[in-house]
This record gives structure tokens, C-alpha cells and sequence, in this order.
């Protein structure tokens, strides 16, 4: 048992080479997932890691370091294919959350509910995980692998989300739906990306469902099914909203049916569609 504070990215490498290291930094997940007692464990600690901490533009995108949190991101100046993520980071817990709590430690608590997969989804995102044996970029469709389950060997960790530049300035909108308007687990949530041509039709369109499956899906159906369509069009096909959801698979608990969720999914897909073009 320790609890190691590394400065560097090689030292918190060192930490976990050596094994049975668990990494936090907000700890906003790591904390409740312990239950009532913390089992004895090494923490590995990389909020104080020089430059994991950083929303930045490079020459083909955007980078967010690990340490980011989620007030970083909504206070970042971002494009407005951004715009669903900080609707999400909006949604994560109370501003004392947003302010401990990073986006990189959600995506790898892996929860079918965590709020930045979706947003993330539509923007392409990859991950950046390295170990002392090298480096990879893993896409986060690819990374997130079940329910708290992900792509990552214990020596490795998560250094950064990669984004690649939005084509054809899409907005990203997001809209989730709980039991209550804030503090509390989705429902169901949504996240889109959509771009319109001059004559109102849609160039882009990337949606991404989450709490309706083990993991996240972006329904390809009805993304194709979107491309060419005006509102008016749309709103004339009401149909479309369900008809192409059939890779998702909900589940019911106790925050809501199977069978709700998937009728729920189709109607924030049209909201946040519409959001998304307005």
C-alpha cells in the first residue's frame, strides 16, 4: 500500500511497472466505487503530472490531457462542434465535481452512463496510452470495451484525448434525462454533431447514445438516414427517430424499463438533432 505523487509522466510509468497500481486524480469515481471500507491499494496520483492538465489546439485537432477536468473544458474556447461536450461537462455532478473530477477518468470508468463518451463518440476521439513499452492511439469506440470494462494493461496509462478537426463547422449539442434535472445518473442521454449546407440540408450528421447499451453507440442507420434531409423533411417522418435504433440494447433498474429507454433514445435523438441545427 502507498500513494505516490509523480511529477513527470516517466516516474508515474516507473509507479506502475512495478504493479498493482490504481490511478486517480479527482478521485470523483474512485471514492464511491469503494463502498464502505477503501481496501488497501497503491494510488498513483497523476493530478501533479506536468502537463496533463491542458486543453490545447495542435495542427490537426485538439488535445485534452488526463488531468483536465471538467471545468477546464467548459471554460476552454472551443469550436462549436465542442458544443456537446461542454453541454455534458455541464451536466457532471455539481460545480465541485466539475471542478475535481477529469474527463479522462470517466471514459476509463467505463460506466454505460458516464456523460463524456457520447459527446467524445461524435467528435472521433482517441485515446493515447502509453506504458514504458511505448505508445498507441486507441479510438474510443474501440476502448471502451463493456461495462467498467476497457482497453488498457495495468502498466499503462491514459495520457490524452485526441480530436480530430472538425470538417464543415458541425455543432455538437447533448441532452440527458434523469430522474431529476441535476445530480443524478441518466436515463437515457444523446449526443450530436450536425452540419447544414447552404440550402438547409444536413452534411454531418453523428449521433451517439448512451445508457441504452453496455456501452455507447452511435446508431450508423440513422446517421445514413439523416444525411440529405431538411428540418422540414424531418419533421415530417416522425418514424425516423426509432425506426434505425436497433443496435441499441437497454436495460431496466430502477431508474427506468428497457422498454422506456428505447422509446426515450428516439426522442432525444430528434431534440438534440434539432438543438444541434438551431
Amino acid at each position: 500500500m502507498g500513494y505516490y505523487t509523480p511529477d513527470t509522466v516517466p516516474d508515474a510509468l516507473e509507479v506502475l511497472r512495478q504493479g498493482d497500481a490504481t490511478i486517480i486524480a479527482g478521485c470523483t469515481d474512485y471514492f464511491p466505487n469503494q463502498g464502505d471500507i477503501c481496501a488497501p491499494t497503491k494510488l498513483l496520483d497523476i493530478s501533479r503530472v506536468a502537463g496533463l492538465r491542458a486543453v490545447s489546439q495542435t495542427t490537426d485537432g485538439w488535445t485534452i490531457g488526463a488531468a483536465t477536468t471538467w471545468s477546464d473544458v467548459i471554460n476552454a474556447d472551443l469550436p462549436r462542434a465542442f458544443d456537446g461536450l461542454k453541454m455534458a461537462a455541464r451536466e457532471v455532478g455539481s460545480v465541485q465535481i466539475q471542478n475535481a473530477g477529469t474527463l479522462v477518468g470517466n471514459l476509463c470508468n467505463a460506466s454505460p452512463a458516464a456523460d463524456g463518451v457520447p459527446p467524445l463518440l461524435t467528435l472521433g476521439a482517441e485515446l493515447e496510452v502509453i506504458s514504458l513499452r511505448g505508445s498507441r492511439r486507441v479510438p474510443l469506440v474501440d476502448f471502451i470495451t463493456g461495462v467498467r470494462q476497457i482497453d488498457m494493461a495495468r502498466d499503462e496509462m491514459v495520457v490524452a484525448i485526441h480530436i480530430p478537426a472538425p470538417e464543415n463547422a458541425p455543432r455538437g449539442y447533448f441532452l440527458k434525462l434523469g430522474a431529476r434535472k441535476y445530480l443524478v445518473i441518466s436515463i437515457a442521454m444523446v449526443s450530436t454533431l450536425v452540419a447544414l449546407d447552404a440550402g438547409g440540408r444536413i452534411t454531418c450528421a453523428r449521433v451517439a447514445v448512451g445508457a441504452c447499451s453496455a456501452v455507447a453507440r452511435r446508431p450508423g442507420a440513422l446517421e445514413v438516414a439523416l444525411i440529405g434531409q431538411t428540418v422540414d423533411q424531418l419533421m415530417g417522418d416522425p418514424g425516423i427517430w426509432t425506426r434505425h435504433l436497433a443496435p441499441l440494447a437497454p436495460i431496466s433498474d430502477v431508474r427506468g424499463s428497457a422498454d422506456y429507454r428505447q422509446e426515450i433514445a428516439g426522442e432525444l435523438c430528434k431534440r438534440a438533432v434539432m438543438g444541434a441545427i438551431q
